[in-house]
């Protein structure tokens, strides 16, 4: 018991082991010589010194004490570390019930040693072998206010479902900088649908979410109103879209879009996710008719590419003659994926062989494509669509908008790319 009480002795917080002498002596040998009856109403009881209740803890041979330890609310703290190593799971369970009782009336000691102590135990508790153990702290800790972050991130990390699920969707105590690196390592669909289904999601979560490619996760983000998404970010949403139609109609109906991304939008969907974007609400008359405009425009489109047997050429030199010739045209071209005509309409813009457009794409480089549309009077979110769809160009490597609308390139850049091509006039 000496050595028990040298190691107490530096370890803080509590009473002294001999605040009542003669009893402090009592309770001690009773804790090393008493039965087991004694030595568990010693156990159970709220006034035993804690030393003592230290010494049982650590000591006793009885799993039954050690438990009624861990349950007894003068548990010292410094016990903690030791009952949370303790090789039967009914303790280990306690310990853990105990300690998120505990957790409330120590956060504001979060720089003390007693909440060390805690915060240790539970670390070790969280990476128990024993499944339920795990769970019932998961369960219990996911929506609890003060959980602490390095806990939370231990858990999020579990391989187990039922363990790291309800963290990872309800936690509130789970940083973002542990969101972003469970998100990095390609976590399973569910994993990336419960970060999606947060209450608050912030900017950098939602993309690193977008950016896992997960169909369903990105479903579940698009929906959640609670997820912080740049307007960057949606027309980023927006083009991925056209790779996952899933992603259409959450997007349609996703409350305060941006004009632009909606007008991206209504590029290239279907006539049921249209009639969702006629019907939101909070568009004017002018937007809903813009909408309907862009709409009539593809399904003219469409009817000129498939009437009369005219090849390219033929539609081509029709739209000129109509004055039609204009960067709408060539929108719903590439919305109709219908590459030989973007080709051929941006050659006549700049009036050379279609060879020489086609040329341009297939050097595979954002800036020549670039330099050539502006070079053709395009907007720099055209030239980024032609990046994409014809260019074929890597998503790290493309040239985006500056300030989402201006050219990334000065006027001499590009100048001197159309030197190089052969396109300087």
């Amino acid at each position: 018991m000496a050595r028990i009480f040298g190691r107490w002795k530096g370890k803080g917080g509590g009473q002294g082991p001999k605040s009542d002498p003669k009893r402090y002596e009592r309770e001690k040998e009773l804790a090393e010589t008493g039965d087991t009856k004694k030595r568990l109403t010693l156990a159970k009881n709220s006034k035993t010194h804690k030393e003592i209740l230290y010494y049982l803890a650590e000591k006793d041979p009885d799993p039954m004490i050690r438990k009624a330890v861990a349950e007894n609310k003068e548990m010292p703290l410094q016990a903690s570390p030791v009952l949370a190593g303790d090789a039967d799971e009914d303790v280990r369970m306690a310990l853990a019930r105990r300690l998120v009782d505990l957790l409330p009336g120590l956060t504001g000691e979060e720089h003390s040693q007693l909440y060390a102590f805690a915060v240790q135990s539970l670390g070790t508790l969280a990476l128990d072998e024993v499944l339920k153990i795990r769970v019932a702290l998961s369960s219990t800790l996911k929506d609890h206010a003060h959980t602490p972050p390095k806990i939370a991130g231990q858990l999020a990390r579990d391989v187990e479902r039922e363990v790291s699920e309800p963290i990872l969707r309800f936690c509130a105590a789970l940083s973002d900088d542990d969101l972003l690196d469970i998100l990095k390592d390609h976590p399973a669909s569910w994993a990336v649908q419960a970060v999606a289904g947060r209450d608050d999601v912030s900017e950098g979560v939602s993309v690193a979410v977008i950016k896992t490619k997960d169909v369903p996760g990105g479903s579940v983000l698009i929906g959640n109103e609670g997820a912080q998404m740049t307007e960057s970010l949606l027309h980023m949403i927006v083009e991925m879209a056209k790779e996952f139609p899933e992603w259409q109609k959450p997007m349609a109906t996703r409350s305060k879009l941006p004009v632009s991304v909606v007008k991206e939008l209504a590029e290239f969907v279907d006539a049921s996710v249209r009639d969702l974007l006629l019907q939101r609400s909070d568009f004017d008359e002018q937007m809903s008719e813009e909408i309907a405009a862009i709409f009539r425009r593809r399904v003219d489109y469409a009817t000129e590419e498939d009437g009369d047997g005219e090849g390219v050429e033929e539609r081509l030199n029709k739209i000129v003659e109509e004055g039609r010739l204009n960067e709408e045209t060539i929108s719903d071209a590439l919305a109709m994926r219908d590459k030989a005509f973007v080709n051929a309409a941006i050659a006549r813009i700049l009036g050379i062989d279609v060879a020489g457009v086609v040329k341009v794409f297939e050097m595979k480089a954002p800036k020549p494509i670039v330099a050539m549309a502006w070079k053709a009077g395009l907007s720099m979110r055209m030239a980024l669509q032609l990046q994409k769809e014809i260019g074929h160009i890597q998503p790290k490597d493309l040239l985006y908008p500056k300030d989402g609308t201006d050219y990334p390139l000065s006027e001499d850049d590009l100048n001197w790319q159309l030197e190089f091509l052969g396109l300087k006039k």
